[in-house]
């Protein structure tokens, strides 16, 4: 254990400086990204000595999976049953769709499998805590997870400046403006970012749309499970082996639908989700190398906007058929 403790000081010290940092920067440039490019410009500059790379693989696979805790805090079953059958049945469609959509087309148009699987991913339900949650099932190395995690930020990001810009020039009611923008959008900040743009409604109904999507993260990773490891499994049980992690996101989520807890006890889980997330993210990028990163990520661009695009033909479709 002692080995690591300046791998894992130094990706803290990143994560924490992006974190704090963050606030002065605009909401589009989150602590998250910030961590991951901060990251990687110490590792492609610096030559980190040997010593530190325990604790930074230590930090950028454990934290990662922490984090995925955290964000189950954030959800209350009665709140998604309020939706309405018509809404989330659309939310179901859309993220199972998503799914497969994103499995077998990453391999049409040859991006990288795992980059192109975390990417689609984290846009079907919630960017870098959905990528997180996949991350240790399919990633071949923490390489393909930091450049997933990028173009999902910039693409969320690009996303929430400008799907408010188009969608205010349509004679939309508030339910259907809160379905396009939470169930398309990438992260939660996204959709809070893009719904409050417009008006409080359009950024209520779009928060809880998109907190349906987050709950579905463990159906959508069996179902990814099935179809990335149906070849080598023995029995169906196997494809219901849950990570841990996974484990008590579920358990959590069905004790906040049962206990009404603080909202600053929930506000302290947000944080420090975030705060986690961000110290993972710099170790990810720790160990990008600008080389990997051009190579890899010019696919993983163009197969992000792919994805984002289907997504949103998909929910504006779905729309239309359900008449809502």
């Amino acid at each position: 254990m002692k080995e690591r403790y300046s791998g894992v000081l130094l990706a803290s010290g990143i994560g924490l400086l992006a974190h704090f940092a963050s606030a002065y920067t605009s909401s589009s440039f989150n602590g998250i990204l910030l961590a991951l490019l901060l990251g990687m410009g110490v590792g492609n500059v610096v030559a980190v000595p040997e010593r530190f790379q325990a604790g930074i693989g230590f930090t950028s696979s454990k934290l990662l999976e922490i984090s995925v805790l955290f964000l189950a805090f954030s959800i209350d079953y009665a709140h998604i049953a309020a939706l309405g059958a018509a809404s989330f049945s659309i939310v179901v469609v859309v993220v199972m769709a998503m799914v497969l959509v994103t499995f077998y087309l990453s391999q049409r148009v040859k991006c990288p499998a795992s980059i192109g699987w975390l990417v689609g991913f984290g846009t079907a339900i919630c960017g870098s805590s959905a990528i997180a949650a996949l991350a240790p099932r399919v990633a071949t190395n923490k390489e393909d997870v930091g450049i997933a995690m990028a173009v999902v930020n910039l693409f969320g990001s690009v996303g929430m400046i400008v799907l408010p810009l188009v969608l205010v020039g349509l004679d939309l009611d508030t339910t259907r403006l809160g379905v396009l923008i939470g169930g398309t959008l990438h992260s939660v900040g996204n959709v809070v970012g893009a719904g409050y743009a417009m008006d409080n409604a359009v950024g209520e109904a779009a928060i809880t749309i998109k907190l349906a999507r987050v709950a579905l993260l463990s159906p959508a990773l069996i179902l990814f499970n099935y179809l990335v490891h149906r070849a080598q499994v023995k029995s169906w049980k196997e494809h219901f082996d849950l990570p841990w992690y996974l484990w008590g996101f579920i358990g959590i989520t069905v004790l906040t639908s049962l206990v009404n807890f603080p909202p600053a006890f929930l506000g302290a889980m947000d944080t420090a989700g975030k705060v986690i997330l961000t110290i993972a993210m710099a170790a990810i990028g720790l160990k990008v190398s600008f080389k990997g990163l051009y190579r890899s990520g010019r696919k993983g661009l163009g197969f992000g906007l792919m994805i984002f695009v289907v997504q949103l033909l998909l929910v504006g479709g779905l729309m239309g058929l359900s008449g809502l």
